[in-house]
């Protein structure tokens, strides 16, 4: 049984004791039966109006109660709506109070929800109304009014990020552009003339519209002014050029020029003017001094020759340049010549410096085969010989990869302008050809001519007896081992007082036998004597080893030469 029936089985019971003490203290007193039941009556009335008073204000409570939970449930909806959140599911088997708390708790919590969405909104909106206005861009399409769901403020979010990070690029871009503009204007002397100028130089840069508009125009009017900037400094390079053409050829003085170095660096309006001036004055000074000028100007037009290989009759096919008569005429001609063949050096300026490389390692090539030919290079203690060997073996290598690249940048230049390209008037790998032709025979002239040196030599050393030895490693001193040296003979010749080389006696031990005098032995096996006793040959003359001498002389008897008297080495030969 619950509590609240025992209370009232507890209060029906209160009411009948109250009841029959009522009636006990009417039976004391002795009120008649027809006032007990008026006051019984009495009491059942006022019991009666009090118990349907509670049950009224009960009735009343539960009412009130349905009808908190109909406008909640109502409300509900209407914030699950507009929150695009999904219907609230009641819990079944509740009471009425607990039912109207849980819905009446949900309404409370959607209805703050909904709150902080539209304070977050407000927020967003008026974020996004600055970036709109420095950006002039459009508001993002989201309705103020209308709750937004949180994907709604997440792309908001992103949106005004996005926004921010536009509008920090744009900042910087027009700080930029404002600098280079301000650096610009500076260096053409010029002061803002159009309001857009001005807004830019003069207006505070927070209050600038980064429009895309405005940046574009931005760039546009910086780009004006670069290629003005561009121009004002061509024709200060042209004109500092022309200054410096002219002040070698009159031979100004350095310090004048000193004086004028400032304009010849910086391209403003007043170093424009400043050069445009010395320019004039130049000229008149140049018009005084027509043949110096003319002169310098040939210099020049000569070292333009030598760069573009020109040949001879290419030269002399300019004829004003041996003309004696210096007038303004003949100077014109010259500069119109330099300005061509500066023209032509420049567009063939790749190929003109392949040729000068070709030609520097062609050179050096030459030099260092030069040097392989010279006796003297073997006295060498500094380790050039082996450094000038590999530098050679790398020429030989680099040149034919040099002519190649030559011939592949020639063959396009040929079909490009329709034309051979010529070095010296020949054409350039005609010439490589011709200079590797000459090379080789030079060394084949060289060849021969150290055979027919030699073959000479072989003649008058068979003929006459002096041998020229072949160049042979030095000892150090000191370092001689007693077992392995020579030992000098003891045989004499006539009409010598000095003994025969140490060692002589031991390289021809084969041949010493048939030695008894200042004889030669016969193929026959006898021997010839010399015609003259002032002939006096000695075994001095022979040659360092027996291998050597018969090398030497199985070369000389290729020659017409047949000699009658032979040294005693070769007497079994």
């Amino acid at each position: 049984m619950r509590k609240s029936e025992v209370l009232a089985a507890e209060s029906v019971a209160c009411l009948n004791k109250a009841l029959c003490h009522l009636k006990d203290i009417w039976e004391e007193i002795g009120i008649p039966e027809d006032q007990r039941l008026q006051r019984t009556n009495v009491v059942k009335n006022h019991i009666k109006g009090l118990l349907d008073m509670m049950i009224t204000e009960e009735e009343s409570l539960r009412t009130r109660l349905l009808s908190s939970i109909e406008a909640c449930r109502k409300q509900l909806d209407t914030l699950c709506l507009e929150l695009q959140l999904p219907p609230f599911e009641e819990e079944r088997g509740v009471t009425m109070l607990q039912q109207e708390k849980e819905i009446r708790t949900q309404v409370e919590m959607l209805v703050k929800e909904r709150t902080q969405r539209m304070q977050q909104l407000k927020a967003l909106t008026e974020r996004d109304q600055g970036l709109s206005d420095t950006l002039c861009s459009d508001p993002y399409a989201l309705d103020p009014n209308a709750v937004p769901s949180l994907e709604q403020l997440d792309g908001f979010r992103q949106h005004i990020a996005s926004q921010t990070t536009e509008k920090e690029r744009r900042r910087a871009e027009f700080v930029g552009i404002k600098r280079q503009i301000i650096l610009c204007m500076d260096d053409l002397d010029q002061l803002p003339e159009t309001s857009f100028e001005k807004d830019i130089i003069c207006e505070d840069q927070e209050a600038f519209c980064l429009s895309k508009d405005n940046i574009a125009s931005l760039k546009l009017l910086l780009g004006q002014l670069e290629e003005r900037k561009a121009e004002n400094q061509a024709v200060c390079e042209a004109h500092r050029e022309k200054i410096q053409e002219l002040w070698d050829r009159l031979q100004v003085p350095q310090e004048e020029r000193e004086l004028f170095s400032e304009h010849m660096v910086v391209s403003k309006k007043k170093n424009l003017d400043a050069l445009e001036a010395e320019g004039r004055r130049l000229m008149e000074l140049k018009q005084l001094n027509m043949q110096n000028v003319t002169e310098a100007i040939r210099s020049e037009i000569a070292v333009l020759w030598e760069k573009c290989f020109f040949s001879s009759d290419q030269q002399q096919a300019f004829v004003p340049y041996y003309s004696n008569d210096f007038t303004e005429q003949l100077l014109g001609l010259h500069e119109a010549e330099i300005l061509r063949l500066k023209q032509h050096y420049e567009e063939h300026k790749e190929l003109f410096e392949g040729v000068q490389r070709w030609e520097e390692s062609w050179r050096l090539f030459l030099e260092l085969e030069k040097k392989a030919t010279d006796p003297s290079r073997f006295t060498n203690r500094g380790g050039n010989l082996l450094k000038e060997e590999k530098q050679k073996a790398e020429l030989h290598k680099s040149l034919p990869k040099l002519e190649k690249k030559l011939k592949a940048q020639i063959d396009v230049w040929e079909q490009e302008q329709a034309r051979e390209f010529l070095v010296n008037g020949q054409k350039f790998l005609q010439f490589v050809e011709e200079q590797w032709e000459l090379h080789r025979i030079e060394k084949e002239n060289e060849k021969l001519e150290r055979q027919l040196k030699k073959s000479k030599q072989i003649e008058v050393d068979m003929l006459y007896g002096t041998a020229v030895r072949t160049p042979t490693k030095r000892r150090f001193l000191g370092t001689t081992t007693p077992s392995k040296a020579r030992k000098v003979p003891s045989v004499r010749t006539p009409g010598r007082s000095k003994p025969p080389l140490a060692g002589l006696q031991e390289r021809n031990k084969e041949n010493m036998g048939q030695v008894t005098g200042l004889g030669v032995p016969l193929q026959s096996g006898g021997f010839k004597t010399l015609a003259s006793p002032q002939r006096n040959f000695s075994i001095n003359s022979v040659a360092s080893t027996y291998s050597e001498f018969a090398r030497d002389l199985s070369k000389a008897t290729n020659t017409k030469s047949k000699p009658d008297i032979l040294n005693s080495t070769i007497a079994h030969l």
